[in-house]
């Protein structure tokens, strides 16, 4: 648009108010804003745009508005780009606000939205140890509407045989399933991430991202999901966001554009990472060292971001806030959180924390060392000065530590007494309370075939996870048994849920078709979900633990008013356990209530244990 008279410009800006234009027709054939709109009324005065255009790096912005001034603009060795820095006065209020683009010989406007947020946004509750979360490969679950199996331009279309290809669940079998989820316990959803990834194969798992403000078509839509937060918090669940930092997918539009040089570590040369996460904790690393673990891609279809470069830290910041403003989220879960440049990762813990100081965050630390783990959770001792507002880490070794107890033999070194250990270690963590406990995940082999399809193992698994400290977190279909033998192949350990397809034989959500062994599973599980939900002890009370002895391992969750004493009993014969030596919460007379069985036992005698059982009692005082 040449040399626009004033009357001229505002007749325009009129009509771009109300038709809801974003460019004009006149001028650039498209404009992309991140984020696509913001809301009045955040804890921070400030926000970050980047524009994206054909040359809009030339042109120059500015805000006609009392509430807003623009305090920097930013250009970049690619033209393409413009980055402009905004303060919002506490004054802003919702509405459509004009920013215009323009030199001597041309000028533009976009029209970009200031919401209103919901009430009490800021203050909402993130999930905790109140709650158990069910983790959901969307591909995987329920195929809610066929119309979206295959979009047109997305490559990777839909074969259920094929194990990496995609199998046609979506946002909306997951809704049409909020009932069962519910009836079952669990209180909150964590789903794979659900954005757009637009790569030729290998698309349904969803971390190779290539567009951070969009849901994948073929999963639903950006107002579906928001549909699910909502339709979920009705039934009083949670939705936890899959968020990923560290990369994207190699055809994200920042590969064939990328706003600036250093975007992306190695530019486009793949430099596979060391996977030494233990160099940035070395006091006796080098630089090299923690460069090549930070630095590194995954794979070459998983370019790693740079985030010293400020753009992209703050663009990563504001992707996280947007989503949970917009899908009204209970937590985010961050993939390969320690692959992030490790100050970028204080900064944005920080931030997200202030705009919602009571909301989640679990960081996915894979290590089997607790010191390591701990390092990342706020409130944790350190070796250093390093600082993080991280609320939760994934508690890897205390999976490890689980398997290792249940299945190796009982000696000094192994058995039981290495889950013991696990929780003797719990001094170095913030507050061990707060971290994600779990058997097993979307990354590795489901607890079943992790226990040799042992049932008794199993079972002993999947009470301590939901009775121990922590927020226990259990793989869709484990709660069938699903398994897969002879093989770890990621395709196969995310297989089809039962009955999510329309013609399926099986059907886990009606429990048509399930053998004896499967239902017996799915109501011990979720005998002990709801259990769960409704004991204080478990939900907000402390942990105690005596020192395994003889193949038995005993601890207690207990709070004011309530106490339910967990035994494990390793031993493959009946066991004689004498309560005595548990007096500080167990006394002459008092009852235990089976939580599985509904048995009582009168605690006048030795308490007679099952073989190879983890047995939940709640104590009833006399």
């Amino acid at each position: 648009m040449r040399n626009i008279r004033p009357t001229m410009r505002s007749v325009y800006n009129a009509l771009a108010l109300v038709f809801g234009l974003s460019i004009s027709s006149y001028g650039l054939a498209e404009v992309n804003v991140s984020p696509p709109n913001w809301w009045a009324g955040m804890q921070s005065t400030k926000l970050q745009l980047m524009l994206h255009g054909e040359n809009i790096g030339e042109l120059d912005a500015r805000v006609e508005h009392s509430s807003i001034e623009i305090v920097k603009q930013t250009r970049t060795d690619n033209s393409n780009y413009l980055f402009l820095d905004l303060y919002l006065s506490d004054t802003l209020t919702p509405g459509m606000v004009p920013i215009y683009l323009g030199n001597d010989v041309r000028e533009y406007v976009v029209n970009y939205e200031f919401e209103e947020r919901q009430q009490n946004s800021q203050q909402r509750q993130g999930f905790s140890a109140k709650d158990v979360i069910y983790l959901i490969t969307p591909d995987r679950f329920a195929n809610g509407d066929p119309h979206n199996d295959n979009i047109k331009g997305y490559a990777d279309k839909l074969d259920r045989r094929y194990k990496g290809g995609r199998h046609g669940g979506d946002i909306q079998g997951i809704i049409n399933h909020l009932d069962y989820i519910e009836d079952m316990g669990f209180t909150q959803i964590w789903t794979m991430p659900l954005l757009e990834n637009a790569m030729e194969r290998y698309s349904y798992h969803g971390y190779s991202t290539t567009n951070y403000f969009e849901i994948d078509p073929r999963f639903g839509s950006n107002a579906l999901f928001r549909q699910l937060s909502r339709a979920a918090k009705k039934q009083g669940i949670g939705v936890i966001k899959d968020v990923v930092l560290n990369h994207i997918g190699s055809n994200h539009l920042w590969m064939s554009d990328m706003p600036a040089n250093d975007w992306v570590n190695h530019g486009t040369n793949f430099v596979q990472t060391t996977h030494r996460r233990e160099a940035l904790h070395d006091p006796h690393a080098v630089q090299d060292d923690i460069e090549a673990f930070a630095s590194g891609w995954f794979v070459p279809t998983m370019p790693d971001l740079n985030q010293r470069n400020s753009h992209v830290a703050e663009y990563l910041i504001q992707y996280a806030i947007w989503w949970i403003e917009y899908a009204e989220l209970s937590g985010l879960r961050v993939d390969t959180y320690s692959y992030s440049d490790k100050a970028f990762l204080s900064e944005w813990t920080k931030r997200v924390m202030a705009e919602y100081p009571n909301i989640n965050i679990v960081g996915e630390e894979w290590t089997t060392n607790p010191a390591i783990t701990a390092y990342w959770q706020k409130g944790s001792m350190r070796h250093d000065d390093y600082e993080s507002e991280l609320p939760s880490v994934m508690d890897f070794p205390f999976q490890v530590a689980l398997a290792n107890a249940l299945k190796n033999p009982e000696t000094w070194a192994t058995g039981l007494r290495q889950l013991y250990e696990v929780f003797a270690t719990d001094f170095l963590y913030g507050d061990p309370y707060k971290l994600v406990i779990f058997g097993d995940n979307h990354d590795m082999s489901r607890v079943m075939t992790q226990y040799d399809d042992n049932l008794e193992h199993f079972k002993m698994a999947l009470a301590t996870i939901l009775t121990a400290r922590g927020i226990p977190q259990v793989f869709y279909g484990t709660e069938i048994g699903m398994s897969h033998p002879g093989t770890d192949d990621h395709g196969l350990l995310r297989a089809d849920f039962p009955g999510g397809w329309v013609g399926d034989k099986v059907n886990a959500f009606t429990e048509h078709g399930l053998n004896v062994q499967q239902v017996d599973i799915k109501n011990y599980v979720k005998t002990l979900l709801n259990f769960r939900k409704a004991s204080e002890a478990i939900t907000s009370g402390q942990f105690t633990h005596y020192a395994p002895d003889n193949g038995v391992y005993v601890y207690f969750r207990h709070s004011e008013a309530d106490i339910v004493m967990v035994v494990i009993n390793k031993n493959n014969q009946s066991t004689e356990l004498d309560t005595q030596r548990f007096s500080q919460f167990v006394t002459q007379g008092d009852t235990l209530v089976d939580v599985i069985t509904g048995a009582t036992s009168l605690i006048t005698a030795p308490l007679t244990l099952t073989p190879m059982t983890t047995h939940v009692f709640s104590l009833q005082k006399q």
